[in-house]
């Protein structure tokens, strides 16, 4: 029986993070995959795909370039099935390609099958030519993901009754679309079929969604959604789902309406995929959506030499914070000094239009009874928003009256989460409003608009006896243009 210092279950952001970390330390990692390719959920069903139908969706319906050439443009008019895969293999061989060439530079060895544990130290890997093999580590770090959440009364048959992986298999594209759940990633799958003219109707039982985010921008993202007749039904769940005799779906709400579609998207949560871990065996017990308890600074469990990190471990449940949490983790695991990440992560949702926050909502800033001042610039107040013809986004910031300080930024639209950074890196670094108002951005860009929103923020503040600097986006402009023409002369 081999063993190794670290072994990592699970070769998704946080699990392939943590093994190239500990590897670099010249530790001696095995990386444990139930799948047939490295990648985990976040390469095959989740992350990297979702994204790569969107993009997929917005070029091939030109979704882009409706502001300038109208809603009836396409770049491709009749978009099948086989149109959103074929971009999605050529991704996801990349990624994998990638991913297996970094562990072959580091030495990482692999192990395809799945583990279960004999005692805490030992694992048990049943291989994919069925031979059973065994391996122990002094530390383990768990790092499995999730599977979709799938109840025993909606009839799931992998056609059209489906839930978010499967959705990535599906033969045609539908043209209606009920999606149960309006969590991230339901509302991300509606509102990319939305823009592939798929009528959605979205189901939600509470009577508000994506209460994380702040509320101005949901309210935003609504209005748009509504706008182009996607039907958002709150305060409801569906009783029954069924096919009836033409194929199509017929779903039955708790208040006695029914909606018929040719698909049901079920996309009500996910669940943690512990359940052939044998989790007994090592002392540990996970909570009824398969959730195992950390120390949030070192990624623990109960049990102090396993640990686990990524979705497993609940909220946010990002790629972005897994990586973070994997290499955490196993530099604890390995004995060397880990520095706890940023108090302020970005959290992004890559729905259409994308969504993309930092720091304090809107409403966590007034539960906190923290005076404040808050800066909005929309899109189509920026030169490059022009050009670009957007006719939606906004980027808003809040600020603190006392301190002067940045609080959260929160965008929604075009290259939300990438905009995301800049507020990001200020929030970080404890900078003020002032930042925004006396850098120099590049002109046209959409990062102009941090500008825009400063200076909206900055208007409503206590001067003192400062200058006021420019006011609004036109000035701007002038300004810019006047050095140009003086530089040029």
């Amino acid at each position: 029986m081999n063993h190794y210092d670290l072994i990592v279950v699970g070769s998704g952001p946080a699990g392939r993070r943590a093994a190239i970390q500990a590897a670099k330390l010249e530790k001696s990692v095995l990386v444990i995959e139930k799948g047939r390719r490295v990648g985990g959920v976040s390469v095959h069903t989740g992350t990297i795909p979702s994204k790569t139908l969107r993009e997929t969706a917005l070029n091939l319906t030109g979704w882009r370039e409706r502001g300038f050439y109208g809603q009836s443009y396409r770049v491709k008019q009749h978009i099948d099935a086989a149109d959103l895969h074929q971009r999605l293999l050529i991704t996801l061989d990349h990624e994998v390609q990638v991913l297996e060439h970094q562990f072959a530079r580091n030495r990482v060895q692999q192990l395809h099958g799945a583990a279960r544990f004999v005692d805490p130290h030992t694992l048990e890997v049943t291989r994919e030519d069925g031979e059973l093999q065994r391996v122990s580590g002094t530390s383990i770090l768990l790092a499995v993901g999730t599977k979709p959440y799938r109840p025993s009364h909606i009839p799931f048959d992998g056609e059209a009754i489906i839930d978010s992986d499967e959705l990535l298999d599906i033969d045609t594209v539908p043209r209606s679309l009920v999606v149960i759940g309006a969590g991230v990633i339901g509302i991300e799958y509606a509102s990319i079929f939305s823009a592939l003219d798929t009528q959605v109707s979205v189901v939600e039982p509470r009577s508000t969604m994506l209460d994380f985010i702040d509320r101005e921008i949901v309210e935003d993202f609504t209005y748009q959604l509504r706008d182009r007749n996607m039907k958002l039904i709150f305060g409801q769940t569906a009783e029954k789902i069924e096919r009836e005799a033409g194929g199509k779906c017929r779903v039955e709400l708790n208040n006695g309406r029914v909606l018929h579609s040719e698909m049901v998207l079920f996309a009500a949560g996910r669940v943690g995929a512990v359940g052939e871990l044998n989790l007994e065996a090592c002392g540990l017990e996970a909570d009824s959506r398969g959730r195992l308890k950390v120390n949030p600074e070192t990624f623990q469990t109960s049990v102090p030499h396993i640990y686990a990190a990524g979705d497993i471990v609940g909220f946010p449940s990002l790629a972005s914070t897994s990586m973070e949490q994997g290499r955490i983790a196993a530099r604890h695991a390995v004995g060397a000094p880990a520095s706890e990440p940023p108090q302020y992560f970005p959290y992004g949702i890559y729905a259409v239009p994308e969504i993309s926050t930092c720091g304090l909502t809107e409403e966590e800033v007034i539960a906190r009874k923290i005076p404040y001042e808050t800066g909005v610039a929309h899109f189509r107040e920026t030169s490059r928003g022009h050009i670009m013809g957007l006719e939606t986004g906004l980027l808003k910031m809040i600020f603190s009256r006392k301190t002067r300080r940045l609080l959260g930024v929160h965008i929604i639209g075009e290259g939300a989460t990438e905009l995301v950074h800049i507020g990001q890196a200020v929030l970080n670094l404890k900078g003020t409003v002032d930042y925004f108002v006396e850098n120099t951005f590049n002109y046209p860009t959409l990062a102009e608009a941090y500008k825009i929103a400063g200076l909206d923020a900055w208007n409503r503040m206590d001067q003192g006896p400062r200058e006021a600097p420019v006011a609004t986006a036109q000035s701007l402009d002038s300004a810019l243009q006047a050095m140009k023409k003086a530089a040029s002369s």
